[in-house]
């Protein structure tokens, strides 16, 4: 490990983004044979007691039934997979977990006094693009827990989004998606870290000017995202269903009717003030337009129209 912790040689990093063979041995060998074989050569057994998360463990929450469930399976099967780790500056006999914190503590439930390691050197660095990897690959982190470990990455080792897309084998467009999520008021990351919320309600609430309050209405009314979007475009009011328009004066409807007929067009008329009001004339077609032209400008008639074409000519026969 350097000094600072912070650099290394790429010759010497290693390759993200391809799994966890990637990361079990340099010579290339790790890629053609499996994991257990990988595991049986490499791995070391270390007391579990020597062991500790590693500072930047993007994951958070562990989800205790999924604890239980895989400790007895260690309890049946032993620890199939090593976990991955490194040495402890200034501890001699401690080790930071780099992968495989919930197979540690799975362990710890299971009784195991002590777990297959393989232990790395590698930076800072290295190890947080790691954790967050391993996490990633196997969609083990919630999406606020996924922003949270870009962040730290961009925070501590001044990441562009496009070397850290390439770091963790994901898209720009994905790592800038996930970045937004952490702009959302804490409350409502902590719904979507607990599951209330999708990552799609999310992005579509990133758009409200109080998120908060919409996602009480998303939680309450079970909206999907489509709903939520439509939600957010309505200003943040709940849909609610619009009274019926008084009816039209019988007399306003009739004249409505008379100049339909006359004018062979389609006639609102309504009411704007105590006295004003609008009259609209609706065309279907650009000929009916410019026949409508015609008539309010005084505009001679176009050559070959005939009194049959222009169906205002009904006003005067």
């Amino acid at each position: 490990m350097s000094e600072d912790g912070k650099s290394g040689s790429k010759a010497t990093r290693p390759k993200l983004g391809r799994g966890l063979a990637a990361l079990l041995g340099d010579d290339g060998d790790a890629m053609d044979v499996g994991v257990e074989e990988v595991s049986a050569r490499l791995a070391r057994a270390i007391p579990i007691a020597a062991l500790r998360p590693g500072a930047g463990q993007p994951r958070r929450h562990f989800d205790e039934d999924a604890l239980d469930s895989l400790a007895q399976s260690i309890r049946e099967r032993g620890m199939l997979q090593p976990i991955i780790a490194r040495r402890v500056d200034g501890a001699p006999g401690q080790y930071e977990i780099v992968a495989g914190e919930r197979r540690w503590r799975a362990a710890q439930r299971a009784g195991l006094a002590e777990a297959p390691v393989i232990l790395r050197e590698m930076t800072d660095r290295d190890a947080l693009e790691i954790a967050l990897v391993e996490n990633v690959q196997r969609e083990d982190l919630n999406p606020v827990e996924e922003a949270g470990g870009y962040q730290n990455l961009i925070d501590t080792f001044e990441y562009t989004q496009d070397d850290l897309a390439k770091a963790v084998g994901k898209s720009r467009p994905h790592v800038a998606n996930m970045l937004r999520l952490l702009k959302l008021p804490e409350k409502t990351q902590a719904r979507l870290a607990s599951g209330e919320l999708s990552a799609g309600h999310a992005r579509a609430l990133l758009m409200a000017s109080d998120p908060e309050r919409l996602a009480d209405i998303v939680k309450a009314r079970g909206l999907n995202v489509r709903q939520t979007e439509r939600l957010v475009q309505e200003g943040g009011m709940p849909a609610v269903a619009k009274p019926p328009p008084a009816p039209k004066d019988p007399n306003v409807r009739a004249l409505e009717r008379e100049l339909t007929e006359a004018l062979g067009l389609s006639v609102n008329l309504a009411a704007t003030g105590k006295k004003g009001g609008k009259l609209t004339l609706a065309y279907t077609d650009l000929d009916q337009l410019d026949l409508l032209v015609q008539r309010l400008t005084g505009r001679p008639q176009r050559p070959g129209a005939g009194v049959e074409d222009d169906p205002l000519a009904l006003v005067e026969s």
